[in-house]
């Protein structure tokens, strides 16, 4: 166990505060002691589960060694400090299966008790805070075949200001028409409920067959849109072949609608057929290609790019026109249709901006 909460704090640089403590291991694995309560959750059954049986940690029930090791973990790391969990600077660490149900109330309890309350939001109207009247909010994610059955769609959306109440409409700032939120939804883990009412904080599921897309905000009047949910460049750029080229249109939408999720990014060169897609990691890539053959019914295979990394680019029609002329086949587009430079290296990114000081080469991309 203190290995573990060492490796969590050199990895994430957090000072890490153990807020329970399993009692045993394997097969002599006995429950996990709550510090707060000073409750053990014991298994029981032959599938040894919590079914809700408790009782309190003393030295008849605690054996001497994991009695050691408790208070070594309560002496040897810092005490938990709620304003250092909310600037980033510690993180309470519980132990638990969710499998066999072991700490998940304790967890859900804790984010009840400790979690940030809603925050004022940046906007290009200046800061909305939460206790505005007019309700606003934004779109972080879409996630689509949620259930497969029936292709659905869902945008989730955090509300910043104002009482939601289901049925009232809102307009999202990327297409300027009102929509009528009638099946507003609230999730928790895989159960899911029409949501009446939602207030700052909340996030709930819109439904919507692609209207609404991530960074959109939406609101009453549409008089204000959030900033600050940026794209970043991949550090990973792979080429789409497909298995059967027949298949072109499923792949087409499927990378849309990937992309639009935020699994990937993806690019279309200027010259050439076969579409490049950009992750940050690896398992983003294996996830691709496991959701293109198990929901789009597309067989495809990923190649190498000549491209090490992209940026957008910046600037008046005649200076982009300018340099498109002698860099066409660097050039893409992204799903928005915006210009991409396309780069072998960081050099190359360099060389660019130094050549050419009337663009802007970023690494981000506002949504």
């Amino acid at each position: 166990m203190f290995e573990t909460l060492d490796e969590v704090a050199d990895a994430l640089a957090l000072d890490v505060c153990p807020m329970a403590w399993p009692i045993g291991m394997g097969g002599e694995f006995k429950g996990v002691l709550d510090f707060a309560t000073n409750q053990i959750s014991r298994p029981e059954g032959d599938s040894r589960e919590f079914l809700g049986k408790r009782e309190a940690a003393t030295a008849d029930n605690v054996p001497a060694d994991i009695a050691e090791e408790i208070e070594l973990a309560q002496a040897g790391y810092p005490a938990f400090d709620i304003e250092a969990y909310r600037n980033g600077d510690l993180t309470p660490v519980y132990f638990g299966s969710a499998l066999k149900n072991f700490g998940v109330a304790e967890l859900i309890d804790a984010i009840d008790r400790y979690a940030p309350p809603p925050r004022p939001q940046p906007s290009d109207a200046g800061v909305i805070n939460p206790d505005g009247k007019e309700v606003t909010g934004f779109i972080f994610k879409v996630q689509a075949n949620m259930d497969p059955m029936h292709r659905d769609r869902i945008a989730f959306m955090r509300l910043v200001s104002g009482t939601f109440k289901r049925g009232m409409k809102l307009t999202p700032s990327g297409s300027g028409k009102p929509i009528a939120i009638h099946s507003p939804i609230l999730f928790f883990a895989q159960d899911r409920e029409i949501a009446d009412n939602a207030e700052p904080g909340d996030i709930i599921g819109i439904p919507n067959h692609g209207t609404l897309r991530v960074g959109d905000t939406l609101s009453e009047t549409n008089k204000v849109r959030f900033t600050g949910l940026p794209n970043f460049a991949p550090e990973i750029l792979r080429r789409v072949a497909l298995k059967d080229p027949t298949k072109t249109k499923q792949l087409r939408k499927a990378l849309d609608d990937l992309s639009e999720e935020g699994v990937i990014q993806v690019f279309y060169p200027e010259i050439g057929a076969q579409w490049i897609v950009g992750v940050v990691g690896q398992l983003q890539l294996e996830v691709l290609i496991s959701r293109l053959e198990a929901e789009y019914k597309v067989e495809a295979m990923l190649e190498a790019s000549p491209f090490d990394t992209a940026r957008w680019i910046k600037g008046s029609d005649a200076a982009l026109k300018a340099f498109a002329d002698f860099n066409l086949s660097n050039l893409a587009k992204d799903r928005d249709g915006d210009p991409v430079f396309m780069a072998r290296s960081s050099w190359d990114v360099g060389y660019q901006q130094e050549k050419n000081p009337e663009l802007v080469f970023s690494a981000t991309k506002e949504r």
